[in-house]
């Protein structure tokens, strides 16, 4: 990123035409900048009607300020939010100005990364500031807040904390190498080692769930043309998202619909109908329902119930990937609807019947559990860093158990602590940060 000493200017709301349009500054010379633009410095943290006038004294536009003097404020330095109209022009004209007062344009994530190195922010609740824009359902939204309010942070602390007593702890027994140490008769450090094991696997789970409201879950539907695939999307999402008729091959692209599961956003795939020879545009749709196959975390071959010659595409899925038979149409064969076994559902496509046991399996093959308002999100980068803390940890025990070295198991004590650091950014190395705050919005 540029030099953070600048003075930074975006756009805090999206691109378009809207009501209200809102720009940040940030940096030192915001005061300044306030000074030229509105005339004098408003009071901090009130709001005040100003006029928005460029280098050349001519009006811009006009509509509330708010100044924030640091530290109090987003990012730690002085803030300047103006909140004008929000036509794209107006928008553009008040940024110009204000570069031409002297500050630049921000880069993708800027203002957090400064939030993050002023300790505003740590990095994962930087990180739940996207999360929270980007969440698919209330569920989400709700996670990502608490992941923003710091819930998922104390939990890595606290974890943290107990590693640190650990290793302090052997360290401590260590420092008197006259005397002949047995590790493992020491109850209070058996203690801890247990706790600290229990405490891992709790966060594992918990961020395991996390990943799974942020992320989603994504599902593809394959079958036969005219299997009820289209149909099944339908009813799946309340809504007539795909065209359904008689003619088979109807569906020739990808179709792409979210779903909400007991608050996981589910997104579902609808591919086209996979058979031998199929003409040139729908060949193309088969390729295309290959490559979502490819990148699916569940998938759902649906078969009509009233074929049963319709058991051939089982062998053509990907391997390693979970799937579930939904025997559809058992309206036309008199076949009760529900759950025949783990991995087979009975259900009309038409009527919906059987429809909220495949719901409850979908919930199921992603392993979801609603934790109510216990959750909170996690990223790959998170489970990462968690798994690799864990597996320190592990392997310094086994060492302890093992040759009872001490000193083996206080070094990867303290390697967990840094991997678990490197969660909220206590240990973080630059390249990350730029690879972090680079996915934010312009203006965040």
């Amino acid at each position: 990123m540029s030099n953070l000493a600048d003075t930074i200017v975006a756009a805090a709301t999206p691109p378009g035409t809207g009501g209200i349009g809102i720009v940040r500054i940030s940096g030192e010379m915001t005061e300044a900048i306030a000074r030229k633009l509105l005339g004098s410095l408003p009071e901090p943290r009130t709001a005040t009607y100003r006029a928005f006038r460029g280098a050349d004294g001519h009006r811009i536009d006009a509509g509330l300020a708010l100044y924030f003097p640091a530290p109090a404020s987003f990012t730690g330095e002085p803030v300047l939010e103006l909140h004008g109209h929000g036509g794209p022009l107006v928008i553009s004209l008040l940024v110009d100005a204000i570069v031409a007062f002297g500050a630049r344009r921000a880069e993708p994530g800027e203002f957090s990364k400064r939030a993050f190195l002023n300790d505003k922010l740590d990095l994962v609740q930087a990180e739940a500031i996207v999360d929270l824009i980007n969440a698919g359902t209330s569920q989400a939204a709700r996670a990502a807040l608490r992941s923003l309010s710091g819930d998922f942070s104390r939990a890595v602390d606290a974890l943290a904390e107990q590693v640190v007593k650990l290793r302090l702890h052997v360290e401590a027994a260590i420092d008197f190498p006259e005397e002949e140490i047995d590790f493992l008769s020491d109850d209070a450090l058996l203690s801890r080692i247990s706790d600290c094991a229990a405490a891992f696997n709790a966060l594992r789970d918990n961020a395991a769930q996390g990943r799974l409201l942020r992320d989603g879950f994504q599902v593809v539907i394959v079958g036969k043309p005219n299997a009820g695939k289209s149909s099944l999307l339908n009813q799946l999402s309340g809504q007539e998202a795909a065209i359904v008729t008689e003619v088979a091959g109807t569906t020739r692209d990808i179709l792409r619909e979210q779903i909400d599961i007991d608050g996981l956003a589910v997104e579902l795939i609808d591919t086209a109908g996979l058979r031998e020879d199929p003409d040139r545009i729908e060949e193309e749709g088969i390729r295309r329902a290959h490559k979502a196959l490819a990148n699916a975390d569940a998938v759902l071959l649906i078969q009509d119930a009233t074929d049963e010659e319709d058991h051939e595409l089982h062998e053509k899925l990907p391997v390693g990937v979970p799937i579930t038979i939904v025997r559809n149409k058992v309206d036309l064969t008199g076949e009760p609807p529900g759950r025949l076994d783990d991995d087979t559902v009975n259900l009309s496509a038409k009527t919906g019947d059987g429809l909220e046991a495949l719901r409850e399996r979908l919930g199921e093959l992603a392993g979801y559990e609603n934790q109510g308002e216990g959750a909170f999100t996690a990223r790959r980068r998170h489970i990462e860093a968690l798994e690799r803390a864990a597996v320190h940890f592990e392997t310094g025990r086994t060492a302890l158990e093992e040759t009872r070295a001490g000193e083996l198991f206080a070094e990867e004590l303290r390697l967990s602590h840094h991997a678990l650091g490197e969660i909220t950014g206590a240990f973080t190395a630059d390249d990350l940060l730029g690879k972090i705050f680079s996915e934010f919005c312009i203006g965040k």
